[in-house]
């Protein structure tokens, strides 16, 4: 019923050609990368959580400007290639980049990230409600 898989050198490369089309078009989509993320609010801060499994510290940015925070990164291949002859691979290396915008009472001078098992957790303070005077306007005769 179940024939022995031929993977005679021939076999191989019918196979490696087969699969180059679906290799180049994983290199495509690793330039599209980008962490699955989820943000939150509790009454004090704004967290926003990025998944980054197999991305070091090191090879992690967070940075705010312009009412934005900005996290970029990248995740390296970390397997050799050294007498192996890949079929498929479904993992995605590659730079990302992920940008968001901050709300107006968020404190961009409070932030602080953490990164633990593949999960980066940012912090974003919130900022004092501003209380607001009212104020009488006089009207003006025209």
């Amino acid at each position: 019923m179940f024939e022995k898989l031929d993977l005679s050198p021939s076999a191989r490369d019918m196979w490696a050609q087969f699969y180059r089309p679906v290799q180049r078009f994983g290199e495509r989509v690793v330039e599209f990368f980008s962490p699955n993320s989820e943000a939150a609010t509790t009454p004090h801060n704004y967290e926003v959580t990025l998944e980054l499994p197999g991305v070091s510290d090191e090879d992690i940015s967070v940075e705010v400007g312009d009412g934005s925070l900005t996290v970029t990164g990248e995740k390296r291949s970390t397997h050799e290639e050294k007498d192996k002859d890949f079929y498929f691979s479904e993992r995605l290396y590659g730079k990302f980049r992920r940008t968001f915008r901050l709300p107006d009472d968020a404190d961009a001078d409070k932030i602080s990230a953490t990164h633990k098992d593949g999960v980066l957790t940012i912090k974003i303070a919130k900022a004092p409600a501003k209380e607001v005077k009212s104020k009488k306007i006089d009207i003006v005769r025209a």
